[in-house]
């Protein structure tokens, strides 16, 4: 009964967990894949988003680098055992001059960037309250992918820029579908009654007689 129970609580917050596993891939930019973008080759969600912002200046700067000093600093630790300086940060990332790059690689790939940006605003969301828009920027990134990847739109000459898929992208994946909370009772719940057939009345008086 003890392990039986366990596992229905485990089964239960299984939203909250994956939703922290994908928070963490994420905001410590754990190479998905490779695509180019506005800083040059992006490698995570955070990045594509960052070099859009930076580019677009929708939001202070600061916001920017608080989004990617936490995955600079795993990055740095793993590396060289150093922590980047929060001044260096955009020299590190690239994003100096991203307001002068081209903005036809980001309109190439809208999917990958609109499900950047889904995949960041739902790792952070997540974290209180899992949601379907991880699933829907993970979806987002996957189909902007395969479409170049296997369609070859837009077509890429360069093989330094060939768009690139890690296997952590799988993982995500999972913990996208996982952190979305699926209630079978309030389904069954709401949906609405089957009304029980009836005899018709001539087959009812055929039998009497």
């Amino acid at each position: 009964m003890a392990t039986s129970s366990s596992s229905k609580g485990w089964l239960s917050n299984l939203s909250t967990y994956a939703s922290r596993v994908y928070f963490f891939i994420i905001i410590l930019q754990i190479p998905l894949f490779r695509v180019p973008c506005r800083s040059g080759m992006c490698s995570t969600p955070i990045q594509v988003t960052s070099s859009q912002l930076i580019a677009s200046e929708i939001i202070p700067v600061s916001v920017v680098k608080g989004l990617l000093y936490p995955g600079a600093i795993t990055n740095g630790l793993i590396s060289n055992m150093t922590v980047p300086s929060w001044d260096n940060l955009l020299n590190i990332y690239n994003l100096t001059y991203a307001k002068e790059a081209s903005a036809v690689t980001d309109l190439q790939r809208l999917e990958v960037l609109a499900g950047s940006y889904f995949s960041v605003a739902g790792a952070l969301v997540g974290i209180m309250k899992p949601g379907r828009m991880s699933m829907f920027g993970t979806l987002l990134i996957i189909w902007g992918l395969v479409k170049e990847g296997i369609l070859g739109k837009p077509v890429n000459t360069d093989p330094a820029k060939a768009v690139f898929v890690y296997p952590t992208m799988l993982i995500v994946l999972v913990c996208a579908f996982s952190s979305v909370k699926y209630d079978v009772k309030k389904v069954m719940r709401s949906a609405p009654p089957r009304p029980l057939a009836k005899p018709l009345k001539s087959s009812s008086k055929s039998k009497l007689k």
